[in-house]
């Protein structure tokens, strides 16, 4: 035997029950799936901004960060659709922290059913200040916790070729985006995409599920094997892949983190170079009709404080973030109102 069981988990209803949302919530998170699924299908002309820590720990700094940046969001609302990125769950490339729903406390025994309720209660706050949830799916079988609360799902670079992934993206209502691989390769992403975009039929808690594929299904550019794929010659590649492929609905989100902020001078990743690969993608977007058609939107890492921290139980700086380095609010607040005045 390879494994032992911890504890058994409590069933989603009864999580759902001890933390409900409100039917106003409810309908607000369906609005906001329909606006962003506008936005990827043309029928909204904004941009989306799925923006926020690269992992949503402590909550308390969440919240504050969220409160922060509401008026922000409600500045730009007319030309850019703000989605709080509360990412719950962390892959990682070897091992390490995998986020507050396995371990709430990063300096305790990993403890999920805490972290389901400390996972629900944070993200519940967050839509109380009035913004759309994004999450990437990491384990997908912890869905029925929190896929109520969200409007936007991710698929993340360690995943985006997992068949299980590819279909999960296939049967849920929410716009799905699915990185390119770290590898960078692009055809490897769209393939992805075309997968999630079809119907399958699988073994889904001893019952045979055909799903219907879901045609919001996009792509997201993030880099690679420590290269950027934000240029214009990468961009119009995937152009050119996706229409290959027919895929329904061809959209791009460029993440502005990862390898498409590497700093070329130091070959590491530089969190302050965000807004900078933000500002490329849209100079490209004014000169390259096909770019400006096929981007949809950015992903930004962004918390309280510039940069990152390595957790330690005493010492850690307030909002500033334990895994990836982020943009902190100021600079993100800049960085928006750039945008905006741009759209």
């Amino acid at each position: 035997m390879t494994y032992q069981v911890q504890k058994t988990l409590p069933p989603a209803t009864e999580v759902l029950t001890k933390l409900p949302i409100t039917n106003e919530i409810g309908a607000r998170v369906k609005q906001d799936r329909q606006e962003i699924s506008d936005i990827l299908t043309g029928k909204d002309s904004r941009k989306l901004l799925i923006v926020g820590p690269c992992s949503a720990w402590p909550s308390d700094a969440v919240i504050e960060y969220y409160e922060k940046l509401k008026p922000i969001a409600e500045k730009v609302a007319d030309k850019i659709k703000i989605v709080g990125r509360v990412y719950i769950q962390k892959p990682r490339t070897t091992v390490g922290w995998t986020g507050p729903l396995n371990q709430p406390d990063p300096g305790a025994p990993a403890d999920m059913e805490s972290g389901i309720y400390y996972c629900r209660e944070m993200m519940i706050r967050v839509l109380e200040l009035g913004f759309a949830l994004a999450d990437e799916a990491l384990f997908t079988h912890n869905d029925g916790y929190f896929v109520d609360l969200l409007s936007w799902v991710a698929i993340g670079a360690r995943s985006t070729e997992d068949q299980e992934h590819r279909v999960f993206a296939s049967m849920i209502p929410h716009p799905v985006g699915l990185k390119n691989p770290t590898s960078g390769n692009m055809q490897i992403a769209v393939n992805s995409i075309v997968s999630a975009q079809h119907p399958h039929v699988f073994a889904l808690h001893r019952n045979q599920i055909e799903t219907s594929g879901n045609p919001l299904a996009h792509l997201i550019l993030r880099g690679g094997k420590g290269k950027s794929n934000f240029s214009e010659k990468k961009i119009l590649r995937a152009v050119e892949l996706m229409d290959k492929a027919n895929i329904e609905n061809p959209a791009v989100i460029v993440d502005a983190s990862h390898e498409n902020s590497i700093n070329p001078e130091t070959g590491k990743k530089d969190p302050l170079l965000q807004p900078r690969v933000i500002s490329e993608v849209l100079d490209l977007t004014e000169k390259n009709s096909d770019i400006a058609n096929a981007i949809k939107g950015f992903m930004v890492e962004s918390f309280i404080e510039d940069g990152g921290q390595s957790f330690a139980p005493e010492g850690l700086k307030y909002g500033c973030s334990i895994t990836d380095p982020c943009l902190g609010i100021e600079k993100t607040e800049k960085m928006i109102m750039e945008i905006a005045e741009r759209l």
